[in-house]
């Protein structure tokens, strides 16, 4: 037996005949089985007693019991309703659609008892086997161009799943393709569509801000120097500038750690007092020269204006950038106006090298172009701001938005509003807007003793208001949103706006101004949404709240 084994092994041609005979054998059983799934699915489908099928439904069954002559012929179906038998390219089914269409269908290989195969036979049984498991061809990959603004690229998308571009053909002007990929390094993805307006505003003044700041900052670095005694070149100015600039942040941020709410609520201030305080101190650097037995307070002063400026502008940073982030992209927005900040801000230190070499060599000359730097920088930061959108409630934009519109019953969008906020004097009452006055102490506002009945005159409001003489006062429950100062807002400016009419009493006034508000707020917080504000925060930067 061991010997008989060990010659079947051996022989090649015994082996490839009992593996035949083998595939012959599997492939009748594989058929039996089909056949069987065959006839039990051709009388499940032709069966009459059922109302249906699992495969075309059983609405069938509501008409039964009036047609009952339906219920004793044999149903007529369609060899695609073959479900089970058509999911095997071998069964019966698959064979008769096949044929239906014209294509020839191998069916399985009948039994075959193969005694003895001849060797020179082995090459073609092997070639038969090669055509009979032959993988179709692979696919093509999708290919195709496409033509914009005079631009071709060829797109391919290979089996794979890869997306490979081409570019083909650029027709456009050099100058043209310089702008452009100047766009794509420093301006977000899809500008001018994913940005809000008056970005490309903010970004102009933008730059040259930078720019001047940068050539001041050379300059005012230089004549510290001649100060102290040094006559350094310009190149070892710069490098000092850098190492002044990073011992400054470590001061300014423990001044500025408590004022980070304030930040949120007027960005637009402290983003140009921090520019005011960066000048005042850049300007006693210049001037440190006329005066140099006061060299160490007057750097140590300099610096320290400058060190508050610089963690001022960070902190205001976000903020602003948020406001122009249309579609979410925020990151793309803050990368490339960090790239544009550091283009202008070398060409500025180089612009500054020049000058501190040729007209500003000289204190006179510093104090003649110094000046003209620092208007430009902070004219430059003023424009940026006013360009700002800022789409988040803070008092003096809600009280803009209450003012226009009692006066006019619009409601204007965060970019129509930015050039009436007042960037100098933001916490100055406003009289259309009732005179509201924002977060005062709640023991200055209203006596301990009549707490309870103030508040019980809006005991379901997030408010307390109270008035007065010259103005109203408002304060706010700690978990109050923007749309619980709205709402506080229009009871006040209501309220003054019927005492100022029908010279009512101060009891009866809150309570019709109340009234009033209950009613048109709903339209009026759907329509100021829409006009892209956001309410569900008010920052009242570190005005007071109460919680009863």
């Amino acid at each position: 037996m061991d010997s008989e084994g060990q010659r079947t092994t051996s022989n090649p041609s015994a082996m490839l005949a009992a593996l035949l005979c083998k595939r012959a054998k599997l492939h009748e059983e594989l058929r039996n089985i089909e056949k069987q799934v065959y006839d039990m699915e051709t009388s499940y489908l032709q069966d009459p007693s059922q109302c249906g099928n699992v495969l075309k439904g059983f609405e069938g069954f509501l008409s039964s019991s009036k047609n009952t002559t339906l219920l004793k012929r044999s149903r007529k179906f369609q060899p695609e309703d073959r479900l089970f038998s058509l999911s095997s390219v071998t069964s019966p089914a698959a064979e008769e659609v096949a044929r239906d269409g014209g294509v020839s269908a191998n069916g399985p290989l009948e039994a075959c008892a193969v005694k003895a195969i001849d060797p020179g036979s082995i090459n073609e049984i092997f070639k038969m086997q090669k055509k009979e498991t032959n993988a179709p061809p692979p696919p093509l990959p999708v290919h195709w161009v496409e033509t914009s603004d005079s631009v071709s690229h060829h797109f391919q998308y290979d089996p794979d799943g890869q997306l490979s571009v081409k570019l083909l053909d650029d027709a456009r002007p050099a100058s043209r393709r310089m702008v452009e990929s100047f766009l794509n390094k420093f301006f977000p993805s899809g500008y001018p569509y994913s940005v809000s307006e008056g970005y490309l505003t903010y970004t102009q003044f933008r730059a040259l801000q930078h720019f001047s700041s940068a050539t001041l900052s050379v300059l005012s670095t230089q004549s510290l120097l001649f100060a102290a005694g040094l006559r350094p070149t310009p190149a070892q100015a710069t490098a000092v500038s850098w190492i002044l600039k990073d011992g400054m942040q470590h001061v300014g941020k423990l001044i500025c750690s408590n004022l980070g709410a304030r930040m949120d609520s007027e960005p637009k201030c402290w983003r140009i007092l921090a520019d005011v305080l960066y000048d005042f101190g850049t300007g006693l650097e210049v001037i440190s020269p006329l005066c140099p037995h006061l060299f160490l307070e007057m750097a140590g002063l300099g610096n320290f204006a400058k060190g508050m400026a610089v963690v001022a502008a960070r902190a205001t940073r976000l903020p602003i950038y948020s406001s122009f982030a249309k579609e979410g992209n925020l990151s793309d927005l803050f990368a490339k106006g960090e790239a544009i900040s550091t283009l202008f801000n070398v060409l500025g230190i180089g612009a500054g090298i020049q000058l501190a070499s040729t007209v500003c060599s000289s204190t006179q000359g510093k104090l003649v172009v110094g000046p003209l730097l620092s208007l430009v920088h902070i004219y430059c930061v003023r424009e940026e701001m006013r360009a700002t959108p800022v789409n988040t409630l803070n008092p003096q934009r809600t009280a803009l938005i209450v003012a226009e519109y009692l006066k006019s019953g619009r409601i204007s969008s965060p970019a129509d509003l930015r050039y009436q906020e007042d960037l100098l004097f933001p916490g100055r009452v406003i009289e259309e807007a009732g005179s509201v006055k924002v977060g005062r102490p709640l023991h200055k506002v209203v006596k301990p003793s009549e707490l309870d009945k103030v508040k019980e005159k809006f005991a379901e409001e997030r408010f307390i208001i109270n008035r007065g003489k010259k103005w109203t006062d408002m304060i706010l429950e700690r978990n109050a949103t923007g749309e619980d100062a709205l709402r506080g807002w229009l009871v006040a400016a209501y309220a003054a706006e019927i005492e100022k009419s029908f010279r009512k009493p101060s009891e009866n006034v809150l309570l019709e101004a109340y009234e009033r508000m209950s009613n048109m707020f709903s339209p009026f917080i759907s329509e100021l949404q829409a006009k892209g504000w956001h309410t569900d925060r008010f920052l009242d930067g570190t005005g007071c709240r109460f919680a009863l």
